[in-house]
């Protein structure tokens, strides 16, 4: 048998491996792992162990911390302005109820696998290590960038809330520098290493800062609602400010309430850096579906709320897009301190969502660097505070170096298209999962009932954006919407289950999955053109360093025996020793 030394020790080791790469690629870029692995040997790499301290009120804490910023004191105007009308209210019920499907998919693998790795390690043992790498890839360059501009968005919300002009106190402009990156913004570095000096210090010490924090935010927030359903008038529900312009509950109709769907649901993004704790949960079992489920359900709430209150205040056509809340009291001189108030709320909000966040993002690279695609040295959790403390430092100076130049709109046109890319993974792969014993069932049934569902989704999408509005399009629709249905209850019928979770699964199994993988189609549709841009650009770049370096590290891993050789019969052993156990 040859033998391998390391691909990088020397320019010639490395050229060899260059040579090697179709081999490489087609031994690792499939390779998939097993739970039992990811939760032993794989996270034995980090030497010490992420301390299991939190409990599913924490978790809840958390995924409220991580949800509830400040975009939901923007999004609701644009939505309600442009989308939905009052009706925006619905369509918060229903982001809301698209997240919680989701949240299903992730607490199935989270449970069933409690490690740091969230989405990365759920598609890495399904679907492989390259697609593994592709998504962690994509969703921590979304992690580092929604993070820098949200840090640069605490800047503005703290003027707002000390009644200041941000460009002329605490943002410093360099004329030599080009537009949308002349604005040096030195309190959006100050606050993403303070929160990186916290989350290397103690995951505990963390939740109780986000507890502290997110208690503030929803004080503001059940302010607000407050004040909307005394202030307000329910005439504004029916009425329209300008009689030329459509009354009624519905005034853009139904496609509204699904296209305001569509522009809230990033306001419930958040919840997926939950199952990064897992690995720090002390009872998986029964604080993860809690913790998930539990934040969104209770964040669906608040916003439903929000967006009433929001209706209540002034007709719909009156709502400042940008401002809907304070924009709201500026026209009184009795009310105008209420704005200063949001701006207090919304900071404290941006602060719970920052710290989430670079919990999360932390996590992630952690465990990307035990699967040995990233250098190791980002998997090394510290044996004192028992955090993930490299990964947390490297993040950090990235997402501040990039909050001290680059604008709030450059920034929030990178991000979303990730995070809902990996959301979709996760749904297909836990259809994958219950569906196939890798090395045990045929696959294809499966694969090929992923591809079609989706595909019919995709149809779907085009047509409710594109096709113009009348009888065709609405005959279109409905078909694509009976294909669907006719390739679930075929598939539900005619594929068994290879597996069933021990301890806790999605309901109406393919049906949830199913529906999500639908929504998360549908909402990546009402995405502009400059995020699949981004998407396509930072895909290529993923595609290219796994190339270059990860499959040869990974490979380097295997031959020394720190990754599995034969990792398919290790998983056909693992489904083997659980079929009896359900036998039994």
């Amino acid at each position: 048998m040859e033998t391998y030394g390391s691909s990088f020790s020397n320019v010639k080791s490395y050229l060899r491996a260059l040579s090697d790469t179709p081999h490489r690629l087609a031994r690792r870029a499939c390779s998939v792992s097993t739970s039992f692995e990811e939760t032993s040997r794989v996270r034995a790499r980090s030497g010490g162990d992420m301390k299991r301290s939190l409990r599913w009120y924490d978790l809840v804490g958390f995924g409220v911390g991580g949800m509830v910023g400040a975009g939901v004191f923007v999004t609701s105007g644009r939505a309600s302005r442009m989308c939905a009308g009052p009706a925006v209210v619905l369509s918060y019920a229903i982001a809301g109820f698209c997240a919680l499907l989701s949240a299903f998919c992730y607490t199935e693998f989270a449970v069933d696998m409690p490690v740091a790795g969230g989405a990365f390690s759920y598609i890495r043992i399904t679907f492989g290590e390259f697609l593994a790498f592709l998504t962690g890839a994509n969703l921590i360059i979304d992690y580092v960038l929604s993070n820098a501009a949200v840090a640069r968005s605490f800047t503005g919300y703290l003027c707002t809330a000390l009644g200041i002009s941000t460009e002329s106190r605490l943002r410093i402009t360099v004329n030599g520098l080009p537009k949308g990156f002349n604005e040096i913004d030195i309190v959006a570095v100050l606050v993403v290493l303070a929160l990186t000096v916290i989350i290397c210090y103690s995951t505990r010490e963390s939740s109780m800062l986000n507890m502290v924090l997110t208690v503030l935010h929803l004080v503001f927030i059940v302010f607000v609602i407050v004040i909307g359903f005394t202030r307000g008038d329910t005439t504004n529900f029916r009425e329209a400010g300008d009689e030329n312009h459509a009354s009624g509950f519905f005034p853009f109709g139904a496609s509204g309430v699904f296209n305001g769907a569509a522009m809230v649901y990033l306001s419930y993004i958040g919840y997926d850096a939950v199952s990064t704790m897992a690995e720090e949960v002390r009872n998986p079992v029964k604080d993860i579906p809690a913790g998930v489920s539990g934040s969104v359900i209770l964040v669906t709430v608040l916003y439903c709320l929000m967006a009433a209150s929001m209706s209540m205040l002034l007709p719909y056509d009156m709502i400042d897009p940008d401002a809907p809340f304070s924009g709201a009291f500026m026209g009184s001189d009795e009310w105008r301190w209420v704005s200063n108030v949001i701006g207090v709320g919304a900071s404290f909000g941006i602060l719970t969502s920052l710290l989430v966040a670079m919990l999360g993002q932390a996590r992630y690279m952690c465990v990307i660097g035990r699967s040995s695609v990233v250098p190791a040295w980002f998997a090394r959790v510290h044996p004192k505070t028992s955090t993930p403390v490299n990964a947390s430092v490297f993040l950090g100076i990235c997402t501040a170096a990039i909050a001290l130049f680059t604008d709030l709109q450059i920034l929030l046109n990178l991000v979303s298209i990730g995070t809902l890319f990996v959301f979709y993974m996760v749904a297909n792969a836990v259809i994958y999962k219950r569906y196939v014993s890798i090395g045990v069932t045929n696959p294809w049934p499966t694969l090929s009932f992923l591809f079609c569902f989706s595909l019919t989704s995709i149809l779907f999408t085009l047509l409710w954006q594109f096709a113009p509005p009348g009888k065709p399009k609405a005959f279109m629709l409905g078909a694509c919407t009976a294909i669907a249905i006719a390739l679930l209850q075929l598939f539900h019928y005619m594929v068994p289950q290879a597996q069933k979770p021990e301890f806790w699964g999605v309901p109406l199994m393919p049906w949830i999955p199913s529906m999500s993988i639908f929504l998360n189609i549908f909402l990546l549709g009402s995405l502009d053109r400059p995020s699949y841009v981004r998407f396509g650009f930072f895909s290529a770049l993923a595609v290219l360093v796994y190339v270059l370096y990860s499959v040869h590290a990974s490979f380097d891993a295997e031959e020394d025996g720190t990754l599995g050789q034969k990792s398919i019969e290790l998983v056909k052993e693992s489904i083997e020793v659980q079929d009896h156990t359900l036998k039994v």
